[in-house]
């Protein structure tokens, strides 16, 4: 077996590659295919497509999350993995070779896998309504080791308008410790530090390109350290991101048509799924409407395709053909055109808005919000007000931290569509050429046995 490193560097596309020195030289020395991923082409059902070689419709992964019917509850960026269903790379690779070892850093889904080592963002959440910074990690007394040696994970940098290239340093850091110390047969490591300027300022932006370079020298020390051992080196990318322009409101529009219903609280408005007759579970740029009759779905998705920034609606056969006939799926899938996205609000009033809306919350919040990425520009002087409100929290009063804004305008990048051109999409690189079939690409669903002939050569 052949010890074999794969990064998964988000966002990372042949458009961007010039402003990446290390893995420009590093796609130079061994070859780079565009690679040909899936919709929606969001982070955990493309990570979950490598690791199976299966379409949505026999992992089961729709998208970062979806409406758990029997629950009538929607719920986004849970972490077992034994929701991902069918044999992971990690399972094959042991039938084959009993010896082979595997470390997972920060790929999804990534508690009580049969993974060998895995490390994952999991904070602790007091009974007083604290949001402590924490990792999971298996074995269990890596996470004291970790913690130890590199610090506590910046967790507040890995998400939210404070996000930066701390948490992917990190992760680079806990990386090369494993290797270090475990020498996994594969290593697959998550830098997610593109993400968060692309979202914020569109692909085109000259801001992007320091961010480009921030990841490059990440993932340059990873690569000269697996290198320097004769290991095999993979750099992968999940999705291309796209200049965006506006957010199609799916669930205002459905609310409006008296399909969606609300509870109104004391914390604003809910939504209230159960008793809704459709509504969105929307995810960047792919929407999984729901409709909770069968004879309606024609008449809900009519209403659909006639929104703005509506690109596809599919139904029936066309879902089928899309890989997305799974049963945690939408009845209805739309998919927005590559200049929009599709934001989650379902309030008519910002007055009347719940109030998660205006905090970072990936887990209440009925849908993802890319708004989370951005401080509320109407507040003057949000350090002070961050400030107070954790000095309240620490005296052990409850005090919410409102400081995101209700602006879907401040958004310039999204995905989840495939990108209409190829050097604008996902790429797959690699140091080992001769691995690859012929052609100019490889599929998302061919990964999985590319990573195993990496090893297994």
């Amino acid at each position: 077996m052949r010890p074999t490193l794969v990064l998964n560097v988000v966002g990372l596309t042949r458009a961007l590659l010039p402003s990446a020195p290390e893995l420009s030289a590093f796609s130079r020395r061994g070859s780079v295919r565009d690679l040909e991923t899936i919709t929606p082409a969001v982070t955990c059902a493309v990570q979950s497509t490598f690791v199976t070689g299966e379409l949505p419709s026999r992992h089961g992964i729709v998208g970062n999350g979806w409406y758990f019917r029997d629950l009538a509850e929607v719920s986004l960026w849970r972490q077992s993995n034994r929701l991902v269903q069918g044999p992971k790379l990690w399972d094959v690779a042991k039938r084959r070779d009993s010896s082979f070892t595997c470390a997972k850093l920060f790929w999804w889904f990534n508690m009580y896998s049969s993974a060998d080592v895995a490390v994952t963002p999991r904070p602790q959440y007091p009974a007083d309504g604290r949001k402590l910074p924490d990792v999971y990690t298996s074995p269990a007394e890596l996470r004291d080791e970790l913690t130890g040696r590199l610090g506590v994970f910046p967790l507040f940098k890995f998400w939210g308008p404070a996000a930066d290239l701390s948490s992917t340093a990190w992760i680079g850091r806990c990386a090369e410790h494993i290797l270090a110390t475990r020498a996994p047969t594969m290593t697959l490591v998550y830098l997610p530090h593109l993400d968060y300027d692309l979202q914020r300022l569109g692909p085109h932006h000259p801001q992007v390109a320091k961010a480009v370079a921030e990841v490059d020298a990440v993932a340059g020390s990873l690569i000269a350290l697996a290198e320097a051992e004769g290991m095999a080196v993979v750099v992968l990318s999940e999705y291309g991101v796209t200049e965006v322009s506006g957010a199609v409101m799916i669930n205002q529009a459905l609310r409006r048509a008296g399909l969606l219903a609300v509870r109104a609280e004391r914390m604003g408005e809910q939504l209230d799924a159960g008793a809704s007759e459709a509504f969105a579970v929307v995810d960047h740029q792919v929407a999984h409407v729901y409709v909770r009759r069968p004879e309606r779905v024609a008449e809900v998705a009519a209403l659909v395709r006639g929104l703005d920034g509506v690109e596809a609606v599919w139904t029936g056969q066309e879902r089928r053909a899309q890989g997305l006939d799974h049963e945690r799926a939408g009845e209805i899938v739309a998919v927005s055109r590559a200049d929009r996205w599709f934001q989650y609000y379902f309030w008519l009033d910002d007055d009347r808005a719940p109030d998660y809306a205006r905090t970072v919350d990936i887990h209440r919040k009925p849908g993802y919000d890319p708004v989370e990425l951005f401080l509320d520009p109407r507040i003057r002087f949000p350090k002070l007000k961050i400030g107070l409100t954790l000095l309240k929290r620490r005296l052990g009063m409850r005090s919410l931290l409102d400081v995101i804004a209700l602006d879907a305008g401040l958004v310039r990048g999204s995905h989840g569509r495939v990108t209409d051109r190829p050097e604008e999409g996902p790429l797959f690189a690699t140091n080992r050429p001769e691995t690859l079939p012929p052609g100019p690409s490889v599929t998302a669903t061919s990964v999985k046995d590319l990573l195993l002939a990496h090893v297994f050569a």
